[in-house]
């Protein structure tokens, strides 16, 4: 299929709980602003400028404050992947989910933000495949752009091929260029599968074959690993490509922060991707394939802090709401909070 089955969602207004227009009644849908290349390359400047304004004069002059540099979150309205990859789809209304629970939530963050809406993708049938893979490289196109505007970009996804076109637009960017990047994933699966297509299990196995064209080797960490979500073979192609692992029954906050910290030592910069279902299926039921233990949300939100806080962060996702399957709500309200935090 041609690229034009993929279509491309504007920006549409938020809208929330309304306490006051004053910066002390601020929620989300107050603060979001419709994306565009200039706005955010504004933004960017005026951050810059407010990290020196807030900084110390020094030896050689004025130093820098840490520059909160805007936010852009773009939309991988999809579930072509999990179609293919035989799991329950509906994932494709994830991103209008989270954005409905990040409304009213209120924004305490020192940085801008701007939507750039969704790439969506048509889902398709086993005779008649979705153009997955022209929505991939789209979105991989508005990502790279975002993210050398010298924004933090974060992804709403979408099954978990959001991965895929999110490696692809920080693969792409030149601020990912020359740098040591590392992929994070809190997950409950390695998502190593060999497949003929594109499915929502292959991501990291294309990732580690793109870097292998390269010549490199990708560095990817999981976080989270489900042993009985996981064959023996994908063990094994884990092993084989060297990436890192913490089971779930082993996952605490110490050795979620450790494994983390370990990880990021050797990288100057990291894309982080989180899979809804690393999470147990009483806080994320509204995922293709539930967790029967999880990682605890607390850990998984020390973790997020604890790569947002490195400074390496350029691009992070979230993936695998379905909001056909939630329960009050409940999925959709995790990810808008993991998003927040991202931000924050």
């Amino acid at each position: 299929m041609s690229s034009a089955h993929v279509s491309e969602i504007p920006f549409t207004p938020w809208a929330g709980r309304h306490d006051g227009d004053s910066p002390d009644h601020r929620r989300w849908w107050q603060a979001v602003l419709p994306y565009s290349a200039g706005a955010v390359a504004a933004a960017v400047e005026r951050a810059r400028d407010a990290a020196y304004d807030a900084g110390e004069s020094g030896r050689a002059g004025r130093e820098p404050a840490v520059v909160r540099a805007p936010a852009v979150l773009l939309g991988f309205a999809c579930d072509e992947g999990v179609r293919r990859n035989k799991g329950r789809t509906g994932a494709a209304s994830g991103p209008a989910a989270i954005r409905e629970a990040l409304s009213s939530m209120a924004f305490h963050h020192g940085r801008e933000v701007f939507d750039a809406g969704d790439i969506a993708v048509p889902l398709g049938t086993p005779d008649a495949p979705g153009p997955l893979e022209d929505g991939q490289e789209r979105y991989g196109s508005a990502l790279a752009a975002a993210l050398d505007s010298g924004a933090l970009t974060v992804g709403l996804g979408g099954g978990h091929e959001t991965a895929w076109a999110s490696y692809l637009g920080v693969a792409g960017s030149e601020r990912a260029g020359g740098a040591r990047l590392g992929v994070l994933n809190l997950d409950a699966h390695f998502d190593l599968r060999d497949e003929p297509a594109a499915t929502s299990g292959t991501p990291f196995l294309q990732m580690a074959r793109a870097e292998a064209a390269e010549g490199r080797t990708l560095q990817y960490a999981a976080l989270g690993i489900s042993r009985p979500g996981n064959t023996r073979a994908l063990f094994d192609r884990a092993d084989e490509l060297g990436v890192r692992h913490l089971l779930d029954e082993y996952t605490t906050r110490e050795t979620a922060e450790q494994f983390t910290e370990d990880f990021l030592a050797d990288l100057d910069a990291v894309y982080l991707t989180i899979d809804l279902d690393v999470l147990p299926a009483a806080v994320a039921p509204g995922v293709s394939a539930p967790a029967a233990l999880g990682v605890p949300l607390e850990v998984v939100i020390a973790v997020v802090r604890r790569v947002a806080a490195s400074g390496k962060l350029l691009h992070a996702d979230l993936a695998e709401l379905n909001p056909s399957l939630d329960i009050d709500g409940r999925t959709a309200r995790v990810a808008a909070r993991l998003v927040d935090t991202i931000v924050g």
